[in-house]
């Protein structure tokens, strides 16, 4: 039997390798004696391995391999005091320098639904965290096992599970607890990153692995993605919008006077005429201030009739002076409007209607009262798409409409 005299490592970049068994260059790695000289360099530690059980482990310096200085394998394997003795053994080199650039990562987007503006969006998150190996022993017995040697990939891809577990629980507890959009979430990284270490911390510790620092560097979603893309769009509207001083219901008053414009007869005059003294003002104006001057451009001497008895109505009469009906008028074109209705039936522009629940006025088209939270309307429960009362199926996903 061929003795190896010296052992020390001669493994991969130890920056990179966090432990690596033995090997010589003619593949030998346990026929030792109890003269053999084991080197450890600083920021290493070498255990001996006899049938799968770690016994002696040696600190940085020089070694003799004699009966007494690894008294656990002595006794294991019955050596005689003193001379000198062939054996099998493995010796495991583990490196405890700090690695403080070990990339992680969600493998695949994580669906998280925005509780802003409610809808699903895929969630990406990436960032790198620091270790050093603090207990060989257990690191060896726990984690490495019969590898020949054990890197940064295959740490990141044994706690992979964890940490994709970990990192959602914490981005869905916190959106939903602190009512943030994910598109925001990059100004809490810090705190991301803190939560993430000490919940990550006990974790390592049971495999003798010290963490150091944890960084969460984004949290973000795919631009190509089609809900990204639609919000995102929505978003840009509503800044536009913002800044020029209107909302979204003035816009679409704004496209309707637009189209009733474009078609022919006496109509047509008056709303161009209308149009051209709202493309006159400053943009400083609001939207409000143009519609009463158009209101006064295009008023007419029939003021419509009660929608009870028919009975002509005066100008701005707010209630019937024949039966004391009450009349709601439209705010554009001041002509009568029916109960419950959301568009003008006369010029098409959008109006406020009535929670049947707490009785609150909320804009038009809203599937659910932002004041008391009731339905407004029946949606799916799979896809949350609008149903018209006679569907039996919904015209999304699908899925077939119970009926109450």
């Amino acid at each position: 039997m061929a003795v190896v005299k010296i052992v020390e490592y001669q493994g991969p970049d130890p920056h990179e390798t966090f432990a690596w068994k033995f090997t010589d260059r003619t593949g030998r790695s346990d026929e030792l004696s109890t003269w053999t000289q084991l080197i450890v360099r600083e920021a290493q530690e070498a255990i001996l391995f006899k049938n799968g059980q770690a016994f002696d482990l040696f600190t940085a310096g020089r070694h003799t391999l004699s009966t007494h200085n690894i008294p656990l394998l002595a006794t294991f394997m019955n050596f005689p005091s003193g001379g000198k003795s062939p054996f099998k053994a493995e010796i495991w080199f583990v490196n405890k320098l700090y690695s403080l650039d070990i990339k992680w990562g969600t493998p695949t987007p994580i669906q998280i639904q925005d509780p802003r503006y409610g809808a699903w969006l895929p969630v990406r998150s990436h960032g790198q965290f620091g270790i050093r190996i603090a207990d060989s022993r257990k690191f060896l017995i726990k984690l490495v096992g019969s590898v020949a040697a054990f890197n940064k990939e295959n740490l990141v891809q044994f706690f992979r599970g964890i940490l994709t577990t970990r990192i959602k629980d914490l981005i869905s507890s916190y959106i939903v607890l602190e009512k943030k959009s994910i598109l925001e979430l990059n100004a809490f990284l810090n705190e991301f990153s803190t939560h993430m270490e000490e919940t990550l911390r006990p974790i390592l510790q049971d495999f003798g692995i010290e963490m150091v620092n944890f960084f969460v560097n984004s949290i973000n979603v795919p631009d190509d993605d089609p809900a990204v893309i639609q919000l995102k769009n929505a978003l840009a509207k509503r800044a536009e919008m913002d800044i020029l001083g209107y909302s979204y219901q003035q816009q679409r008053s704004f496209d309707t006077l637009e189209t009733a414009a474009s078609n022919e007869g006496g109509g047509a005059l008056a709303m161009q005429a209308g149009l051209g003294l709202g493309m006159g003002v400053g943009l400083g104006k609001t939207f409000g201030q143009v519609s009463d001057q158009m209101g006064n451009q295009m008023a007419v001497t029939d003021f419509g009739s009660c929608p009870s008895c028919r009975a002509k109505l005066p100008q701005n009469a707010r209630f019937c002076p024949q039966c004391g009906f009450q009349i709601n008028r439209c705010p554009l074109c001041g002509n009568p409007v029916p109960q419950g209705v959301s568009e003008c039936p006369h010029c098409g522009a959008l109006l406020s209607v009535e929670c049947p629940h707490c009785k609150r006025e909320i804009n038009p088209g809203m599937k659910f009262c932002p004041f008391c939270g009731e339905a407004l309307c029946k949606v799916c429960s799979v896809c949350g798409e609008k149903i018209e009362p006679q569907a039996h199926f919904c015209p999304s996903c699908g899925k077939k409409i119970e009926r109450d």
